[in-house]
């Protein structure tokens, strides 16, 4: 067998017994690398450390992964305003946590014949969010529904969050000036 000892240096072909004795006398584990090559090779090495390494390797590969899943959220043809905008708030939250969102427009019984009113409906929450998210895949109808797939934007996140952050900085603001002009106010009237 080919020996590779545990710094990386090629120790030559030799048998497997002296392959064990070199490893023994070096406090470490004769480990087969690639058994199919002619001849096969192994490696002197620790093996315990070997395979705390390789699951740390793996921790920190899992740990720069981000995981998308993808959150769904369901209309009707009729559905009214109010229900509209509560579901498109909890879309808002699935794009802003890096999700994607699948809407899903279900028709049933009569609704098939008319499915204009859906598509108008796909196209309405497309237009509402616009400003945070892309369209990954345009209204496609499968079966007895309709579906948008919508991607988080990043530079249009940024710039949403950014929105709202002013709005609310603007909001504080107001409310300041309306207690001072209370304050100058009450003290005008004593």
């Amino acid at each position: 067998m080919r020996l590779i000892d545990d710094e990386g240096t090629m120790l030559g072909v030799m048998s497997a017994r002296e392959a064990l004795v070199i490893a023994e006398d070096r406090g470490l584990d004769l480990i087969e690398i690639a058994p199919t090559a002619k001849p096969p090779t192994c490696k002197i090495m620790d093996y315990g450390k070997w395979m705390y390494e390789n699951k740390k390797k793996d921790k920190e590969s899992k740990k720069k992964q981000t995981v998308i899943s993808i959150k769904e959220v369901q209309f009707r043809p009729r559905t009214e305003d109010h229900d509209l905008n509560v579901k498109l708030k909890h879309a808002r939250r699935f794009l802003l946590e890096g999700n994607k969102v699948k809407a899903n427009l279900r028709f049933s019984g009569r609704e098939m014949a008319h499915q204009e009113q859906g598509l108008k409906l796909l196209q309405k929450v497309i237009k509402l969010l616009d400003d945070i998210a892309v369209v990954e895949t345009a209204p496609k109808r499968e079966g007895r529904q309709m579906f948008v797939l919508f991607n988080p934007d990043p530079a249009k996140i940024k710039d949403y969050l950014k929105e709202q952050d002013r709005l609310k900085k603007l909001t504080a603001s107001e409310a300041a000036a309306e207690a001072e002009a209370a304050a100058a106010e009450s003290s005008s009237e004593a």
